[in-house]
């Protein structure tokens, strides 16, 4: 094996991480209202389409508007991303992410949202962010009956 060959791999696993911690980092943001760590995530051109459900926005600046808007109609957020595909070539990759979500909805009380992101990334200046991230909606459904009885959600 030769050296270019082990810098090669390296450099695969390396942005495989990276990719991965940003698919990671976009939900902790949203469920910790974390509005510095989602600011970082995108390139300043972004885009993030949510759907007809949750809307679109292009630009960081649109893109935590929207958060502030969701944050104030579902004051509890909680994002699973699992099944990550991702596709590297170069310095652009791929990645298609399933979410689930329960959260409380101040409306509708609470709700899961599940779905698919179909995300594309960009590596500028040995920056990796995501310059579009595409939801696309499985379901949105109350869930009546669901109430958490213990841990720092928990009714007091």
């Amino acid at each position: 094996m030769s050296n270019n060959d082990l810098a090669s791999r390296v450099e695969a696993i390396e942005t495989r991480f990276a990719l991965d911690r940003l698919i990671a980092e976009y939900a902790q943001a949203f469920d910790t209202r974390d509005e510095s760590l989602l600011r970082g995530i995108w390139h300043e051109d972004a885009r993030l389409d949510l759907g007809a459900a949750f809307g679109s926005y292009e630009g960081v600046e649109a893109i935590v508007e929207s958060a502030h808007t969701n944050w104030k109609a579902m004051p509890h957020m909680h994002h699973w991303m699992a099944n990550a595909l991702i596709d590297i070539d170069g310095d652009t990759a791929t990645a298609r992410a399933a979410v689930d979500c329960l959260c409380t909805h101040i409306e509708m009380g609470p709700i899961q949202i599940s779905g698919l992101y179909h995300d594309t990334f960009e590596r500028r200046q040995g920056r990796w962010a995501f310059i579009e991230r595409r939801f696309d909606l499985h379901f949105l459904t109350p869930l009546p009956n669901w109430k958490p009885i213990a841990g720092g959600e928990a009714a007091s």
